[in-house]
């Protein structure tokens, strides 16, 4: 039997992050990792897709550039593309991975963790021998989530794609149907496009981004078909066939706008329509709990219904903000969380923003997608704030009207929003749609997490000539009344 103060399963971004946390408070622990160390983030997600993203990105924004455009007469290098990808995946190799969690001074352990009872976790390693491993404090759940397949008939064996072979194929499809409208479906659809694939997008709803305001999933399908992708809206997948597994594949579609069964061919077709939680086999059933649920926290992300205490869940796995930066955010929590309540006597500071309370994750969730153009968000939208019973005032601007995005792209098209609550005059929203836009978002995080009055903001002065300025436009066009504004 082996004792650790704390014990973490799964080695990606929250439990690495949660580790090195609850370390440097002087407690021990041990994360158990059954595939690579480094999780979904490191080699089927972020660094991949954004790796895939940014060459395509940089070439888009270099021609829209009189004086610039002129000096490409080629396309992309589909191969330099894809490597370069894999060095940024570490090409599937997570040693550099498990010497970090090392260098903090926990141990990793290589196998299958399974919860055996409270505060137990028995570890199938990859020889074969079980260890049995005890918390004094806390286990945490960091096993994130996998991709969410629908029921459709012939889908596995048209064997889809999900994220993990979006973003690690080896070679560009000639025909790709990517089914879904969310951020995976938006990203690998416009990169794949741009390495040469014919993508056709098909949609469900009547837009995409639907957690963002409209107007960002407006002018990121006027993006995607401005780069050559089909985008349809308001079709479902009835079935899929694939009769030969090397073969073409066939997706029946009913097209919810009067067009009836219709069929699209390709040669590969990714699904990402959707998140489960990766709870199915971990021993949740060991201390009353469902195997394949979600898992309830409270706001210091320890697990509810569990009589002891001890057992936290951190990242995608609580299903409270499915983002890699708000599962190392929430690690940060609950490591904090953790600690104070390992040593006697410590308080909690669970007050809005304290220390040991994860407001963010209801109030200040940021998200980027990345393409052309970039949507950005934090906080809420309009809907978001009244259902919460909030009286707002959105108030917008015409990015393409700022100086410095003239500069930074010819025929610069985007649009931006502060939510604000007219009770506080406080952001407690904003979203930026348009080229480069990601990195106004932190700016903006800072105004809603710091509730910064809107009066206050004036004398924060954006350098001229910035996209930044957009900041100006919007209080002034806030100062100037609600003529134009937008709900």
């Amino acid at each position: 039997m082996d004792l650790y103060d704390v014990i973490v399963l799964g080695a990606g971004p929250p439990g690495e992050n949660l580790a090195e946390r609850v370390r440097a408070a002087g407690l021990s622990v041990a994360v158990v990792e059954s595939e690579l160390a480094g999780g979904e983030c490191s080699y089927w997600a972020c660094m991949p897709s954004k790796a895939l993203l940014r060459p395509p990105i940089a070439l888009a924004e270099a021609r829209r550039l009189a004086g610039a455009r002129e000096a490409f007469s080629g396309e992309l290098d589909a191969a330099a593309v894809l490597g370069r990808r894999d060095s940024f995946a570490a090409h599937w190799d997570d040693a550099g991975q498990v010497d970090w969690i090392r260098s903090t001074g926990a141990e990793f352990v290589r196998g299958h963790g399974r919860i055996d009872g409270p505060c137990r976790v028995i570890v199938e390693t990859p020889a074969g021998v079980q260890r049995l491993l005890t918390a004094r404090h806390a286990v945490v759940v960091c096993t994130g989530s996998a991709a969410a397949l629908p029921d459709l008939p012939g889908l596995p064996e048209a064997l889809p794609w999900t994220n993990r072979e979006g973003t690690g194929a080896r070679e560009v499809p000639d025909r790709l149907a990517v089914v879904g409208g969310g951020p995976v479906a938006v990203e690998l659809a416009y990169a794949w496009r741009a390495l040469g694939a014919e993508v056709t997008a098909l949609v469900r709803g009547e837009r995409l981004l639907e957690r963002m305001e409209p107007f960002a999933g407006e002018h990121v399908a006027e993006g995607l078909r401005a780069a050559g992708v089909d985008v349809r809206f308001g079709v479902s997948v009835t079935a899929v066939r694939r009769p030969d597994p090397e073969g073409e594949v066939t997706l029946e579609l009913d097209d919810d706008g009067g067009g009836g069964l219709v069929a699209v061919a390709a040669d590969e077709v990714l699904f990402a329509t959707g998140r489960r939680p990766r709870t199915d086999d971990i021993g949740l059933e060991t201390v009353g709990l469902t195997p394949g649920d979600w898992l309830p926290v409270d706001d210091t992300l320890r697990v509810t219904g569990v009589s002891g205490g001890w057992l936290y869940a951190v990242g995608d796995v609580n299903h409270r903000a499915l983002l890699t930066h708000q599962g190392k955010y929430q690690a940060r929590i609950a490591g904090a969380a953790i600690a104070a309540r390992a040593h006697a006597g410590a308080a909690l500071d669970t007050a809005r923003w304290g220390a040991h309370q994860a407001t963010a994750d209801r109030d200040a969730v940021t998200q980027v997608v990345f393409g052309v153009p970039e949507a950005a968000a934090v906080g809420l939208t309009v809907q978001e704030a009244e259902r919460r019973g909030l009286r707002v005032r959105a108030v917008d601007f015409d990015l393409g009207k700022v100086s410095g995005a003239s500069l930074f792209a010819d025929d610069y098209r985007g649009r931006a929003r502060m939510v604000v609550d007219r009770e506080r005059a406080v952001l407690v929203g904003a979203t930026f749609v348009g080229p480069g836009v990601s990195e106004l978002l932190h700016a903006a995080s800072v105004a809603v997490v710091g509730e910064v009055p809107v009066e206050r903001l004036w004398h924060a002065v954006p350098a001229y000539p910035t996209i930044s300025e957009i900041w100006l436009r919007l209080l002034e066009t806030w100062r100037d009344g609600e003529d134009g504004d937008q709900g």
